[in-house]
């Protein structure tokens, strides 16, 4: 959250990782406005792909610092997990960041 979570604008990012889960860098894909970031599929698994990544962790933040997901963020993060599947990259989790908060897709999901 130090590194993302308070930006004036949104940013989209994502965390490669290995076989093992362990972090083998993190990618700031797109940087939008003060309320939306256009993000492609491809653009995430580009990344993904190039750095040989076998599993991905997407996150974006709220600069409102209210992380709670829109009906878009829920629509992508559906998207990046076909995607995934697709292509043999597990997406681990979406993160959203927010000042002092952040909302798991993962975790939200195991309630």
């Amino acid at each position: 959250m130090p590194a993302f979570g308070s930006r004036r604008a949104e940013q989209f990012g994502v965390v490669l990782l290995d076989t093992k889960h362990r972090v083998l860098r993190t990618v700031v894909v797109a940087i939008g406005t003060l309320n939306s970031t256009v993000v492609q599929p491809r653009d995430v698994f580009r990344e993904a792909a190039l750095g040989a990544a076998a599993a991905i962790v997407v996150f974006h933040n709220h600069p409102s610092g209210d992380p709670s997901p829109s009906p878009d963020d829920v629509e992508l993060t559906r998207r990046l997990m076909a995607a995934g599947t697709l292509l043999g990259i597990d997406v681990v989790d979406h993160i959203i960041l927010g000042d002092v908060r952040y909302w798991s897709f993962k975790e939200t999901e195991k309630r």
